[in-house]
């Protein structure tokens, strides 16, 4: 399958799950589960970064027109796309790891605990740039934290299920040009 084709059946899928499933879950208001922006923490690396915020504010744009909402997930999704190179190169310093790859895994950053440092920093910021953006402002500065906090370990949950559940095949390449 194409690069092409399997991106845009992720892109589809992960929308769809996220609009007619996560949706509809919230946990006494406190947590509420997102999974859509995996699609940005999949994406090659050999992506450029305007291409990335391209990409990732139209998954934004996408989710926030199911919602209703005024740019609240476009804004979340382009600030963790404009962090997303940043987080690799500090994650990955090896010269050239990320040119044996296609895409961030826990194979392509050297094991689990990198890759979920990498998911879990981003789930962080977009979060806590997704729920602050809601409220315009901090309000209870300690429910703003726990309701970050707890969604952003439900949602790293939900990566970790992904992960296992749907394992994507990456092999190195010694050739690289």
């Amino acid at each position: 399958m194409s690069t092409l084709v399997k991106n845009l059946v992720r892109f589809v899928i992960l929308i769809l799950v996220q609009v007619f499933v996560l949706d509809r879950i919230h946990l006494h208001y406190m947590v509420t589960p997102y999974l859509y922006f995996l699609f940005i923490l999949w994406m090659p690396f050999q992506l450029g970064r305007t291409a990335q915020m391209l990409i990732a504010f139209a998954l934004g744009f996408t989710l926030d027109s199911f919602q209703h909402n005024p740019g609240f997930h476009a804004a979340a999704c382009v600030l963790i796309a404009y962090l997303r190179p940043f987080l690799i190169n500090i994650l990955i310093p090896q010269e050239g790891a990320d040119n044996n790859y296609d895409e961030p895994s826990a194979k392509s950053m050297g094991g689990f605990m990198p890759y979920m440092l990498y998911a879990g920093v981003l789930t962080f910021v977009h979060h806590g740039w997704l729920f602050f953006l809601e409220a315009w402002q901090f309000g209870n500065f300690w429910y703003f934290i726990i309701k970050t906090l707890l969604s952003t370990a439900i949602s790293l949950l939900l990566i970790i299920i992904v992960e296992l559940i749907f394992s994507r095949k990456q092999q190195f390449r010694t050739n690289t040009v």
